[in-house]
């Protein structure tokens, strides 16, 4: 439980809540890895998918992160090819908030609702991390490290669910996280709006 806490009141330290800031030069693969970490609200998505797949097990495990990679791929090609997609800011963190309500609340939702979910709002992550990329970046290379950075940070929301669940209340903890974690997508909602 201590873990879990500490663990949320770090993500949750002010810091540059919004990865897309439209500012700068952005290349290769250093900057595409680095561009998930960026934000608060692309590791709380990214983490609390990990978090969710953990939660519903068997093949969730593979099946709710492995959608969120290949649709954010998409939306990163949309959004590399300069195509609009509306309501991105909003959408994403809108992610943060369902996604926290969803291992606060309902971790056992049918698989193909968490995946389906987890689609949409990977569409809009995607989307603002191919938006970012400078016009004469390597879009291979600037796309493998964001994908690789989405994977680590699913990886670590999968190993947070297990060392959640091995504590005797974790169900409470569980709320309490996903609560957190819903509480902070309002507060980006609001800095959005």
């Amino acid at each position: 439980m201590r873990t879990g806490l500490i663990t949320a009141a770090l993500t949750l330290i002010p810091a540059a809540a919004l990865a897309h800031t439209g500012a700068g030069d952005v290349h290769g693969f250093a900057s595409g890895f680095a561009h998930p970490f960026g934000g608060l609200d692309h590791v709380l998505a990214m983490v609390t998918v990990g978090i969710l797949a953990w939660q519903l097990g068997g093949r969730a495990l593979v099946l709710v992160p492995a959608t969120f990679v290949l649709v954010m791929a998409g939306g990163a090609a949309l959004g590399m090819a300069r195509l609009p997609l509306p309501l991105v800011e909003i959408g994403i963190a809108v992610s943060v908030i369902v996604l926290g309500g969803m291992v606060a609340f309902t971790g056992q939702a049918p698989l193909a609702v968490a995946v389906g979910l987890v689609g949409l709002f990977a569409l809009f992550h995607g989307h603002a991390h191919g938006t970012e990329m400078a016009l004469n970046a390597d879009a291979g290379t600037y796309a493998a490290g964001f994908i690789l950075a989405t994977v680590l940070l699913h990886v670590a929301g999968i190993a947070l669910g297990c060392a959640i669940g091995r504590i005797a209340d974790s169900r409470a903890a569980y709320r309490l996280g996903g609560s957190l974690v819903a509480l902070a997508g309002v507060a980006l909602l609001m800095q959005t709006i």
